[in-house]
Formats: C-alpha cells, sequence, structure tokens
C-alpha cells in the first residue's frame, strides 16, 4: 500500500485557483475624512487590519492580493461601515447587513 510518502512531493501540490493571489486595488472616495480602513472576509472583519492611504486628490488607497472567488467587505470611513458605490455588487454578511462584492478572477 502507498502512503504519501512514496510520492515526489511535486504530486501533492496542486494547481488550485483558491492557492493564486491577485492584486486588487481598493479606492474610498472620501476626500473629508481622516481615517479610512478596510474590513472583509479576507481579514476576518478586523477594522485595523488594513488602513488606507489618502491620495493627492482625495481619495484613499490600498492594494491587496486575494485568492480566486468572491470576497465581501466594507470600508470603515471614521468609523463608520461604508458601502463602497464602485463594487461588483453587494450582498447581506452573516448578519443580515449589506456588505459590498469585489469578484477576483
Amino acid at each position: 500500500m502507498n502512503t504519501l510518502l512514496d510520492y515526489p512531493l511535486p504530486s501533492l501540490i496542486r494547481y488550485s485557483a483558491k492557492n493564486n493571489l491577485k492584486p486588487v486595488t481598493f479606492i474610498c472616495r472620501a476626500a473629508t475624512a481622516s481615517d479610512v480602513g478596510l474590513m472583509g472576509d479576507f481579514n476576518g472583519w478586523n477594522s485595523l487590519a488594513n488602513p488606507m492611504k489618502r491620495q493627492a486628490d482625495g481619495a484613499w488607497r490600498l492594494e491587496l492580493l486575494l485568492c480566486h472567488g468572491h470576497h465581501q467587505y466594507l470600508f470603515l470611513v471614521d468609523g463608520e461601515p461604508t458601502l463602497d458605490p464602485s463594487a461588483y455588487g453587494t450582498a447581506r454578511n452573516g448578519k443580515n447587513e449589506k456588505v459590498s462584492l469585489v469578484a477576483v478572477s
């Protein structure tokens, strides 16, 4: 009987779109905000995990590497959860609250 140790390592590593990370740019247009962050299913909805950087035009920007699929997220603008008007779409989270969607392929 063969065990996993009988096979060379490359045969154990299978291709999966879930393992491929793609850069995704998030832009939040909140010129008067003093603080903007990004929270979503990709960071455990941690409001402090992904602070965004203010750009010269007043927008806030952040680039993250995300795996294939649909991801739910919200901007946190001065402490207020905010939908992204430029999102792929919207969905409902586990608390039945509206959240933004981004599709990564």
